[in-house]
This record gives C-alpha cells, sequence and structure tokens, in this order.
C-alpha cells in the first residue's frame, strides 16, 4: 500500500432481521431480506477485492462490532471503519475527507446494486486516474451507485434528498457550479423493491435463494 493508491470505500449496514431491505421483507420475509443483505455486501466486496486489493475500507453502520462485519474483514481484508452521524450526505463527506486526507482518490459505493461490478469499478477507478474530478455510476432510479472523487466539497453533499428520485440531476447542477470535471459510466439499477428483486432473480447476477446467507 502507498499513498498512490486509490481508496475503495463501502458503506453497509449490518445485516439484522427488520432493519434492511425493509420494502422487501413483503416477499422475502425480515430474515429473507436481511440474508440477502449480506450476500449483496459479499457480492460488493468481491469485486471491490478483485478491482483492487491495495486498499479496501468497509464502513459499518451502526459500528463495527457485529459478527458479520468481522468475518467480511478476515474473509475480503478490508478495514472496518465506524460510519459518521448525520445524514448519508454527512457521512460520505466525511468519509471523503478522511480518506483523501492521505491519498489521491476515492472511490465510493454501497451494496445495492449487484449489478456494479469490477469492470465498472475498474472503469472509475481510470476515470480519477485520468483527471477527472468525479466520477460516477447512475441508478435509474434517479440516484447513483458509486462516486468516486479526487477532492471533495461540502457542497456536493449537502441539503439534498438522498430518497428521492433527483439526487444525479441535483449533484450535476452542484458539479457544474464548482466547475468541477466529471465522467458519468452506465447507468445501472437498485434492488429496493419486489419488482427490482423479480429483475434480480432474472438476471443471474446473485444467488437469490431464500436460505441464509
Amino acid at each position: 500500500m502507498t499513498a498512490t493508491d486509490t481508496v475503495f470505500i463501502i458503506f453497509a449496514k449490518v445485516p439484522a432481521p427488520g432493519t434492511v431491505k425493509t420494502r422487501l421483507i413483503p416477499v422475502l420475509g425480515a430474515h429473507g431480506a436481511a440474508a440477502l443483505h449480506a450476500k449483496m455486501v459479499k457480492q460488493t466486496l468481491g469485486a471491490a477485492r478483485a478491482a483492487s486489493r491495495k486498499r479496501l475500507q468497509l464502513h459499518c453502520a451502526p459500528d463495527t462490532n457485529d459478527p458479520f462485519f468481522r468475518f467480511c474483514e478476515g474473509h475480503f481484508g478490508v478495514t472496518l471503519e465506524r460510519q459518521a452521524a448525520g445524514d448519508l450526505g454527512m457521512r460520505m463527506l466525511f468519509a471523503f475527507e478522511k480518506a483523501l486526507s492521505n491519498h489521491p482518490r476515492a472511490l465510493l459505493l454501497g451494496t445495492d446494486c449487484p449489478a456494479l461490478t469490477e469492470r465498472h469499478l475498474r472503469q472509475a477507478d481510470k476515470a480519477l486516474r485520468e483527471g477527472a474530478d468525479a466520477v460516477f455510476v447512475p441508478c435509474e432510479d434517479g440516484g447513483y451507485a458509486l462516486i468516486g472523487l479526487r477532492r471533495v466539497d461540502a457542497r456536493l453533499f449537502d441539503a439534498i434528498d438522498w430518497g428521492g428520485e433527483g439526487v444525479m440531476a441535483e449533484t450535476r447542477i452542484r458539479l457544474q457550479r464548482l466547475g468541477w470535471t466529471w465522467r458519468e459510466l452506465e447507468t445501472l439499477w437498485d434492488v429496493d423493491r419486489p419488482e427490482d428483486f423479480a429483475r434480480l432473480e432474472a438476471s443471474g447476477l446473485l444467488d437469490t435463494r431464500r436460505a441464509t446467507a
């Protein structure tokens, strides 16, 4: 590991039944939804590990103490970090500020997008290495599955409706105001709703059997 490495940051919640993938509970039940979440976390970590074996961070919520996160630490070789307090924007801002204080580039992704692969991560890293200030993988729901930065500004994250359909559109406006250059990779899709789960089953991207993870 050197100061020239790109930091890969994965945000994840502990897979506790009833607290994750709640919109899928009518389809999968609380335990099934939690098991699916755990599988998605592990798939995301696998893709990140394949894209970079150097600097991987798993930012955990509510903290790093759960056995699932300890398993991820040992199995994927990630460093565990506790997510900061505040809304998603504040937590991302804190993560980027800390990462970019020691490294020139950082990629941050969630675990809701099984279609996000090693290839996308390598493309995003390449975009930053080639000079873009920011890079994104937009999602069909109006948000983004990945954000990568070479520099950070609080105005990119402040007062955004993170659960709404206009996240990426608002982010583009703010990037223009900042005068930054950015790249957008292909648009992908998240797994949040019952119809998304049906699409996931049909895609073959993830083992969706309802056994425990």
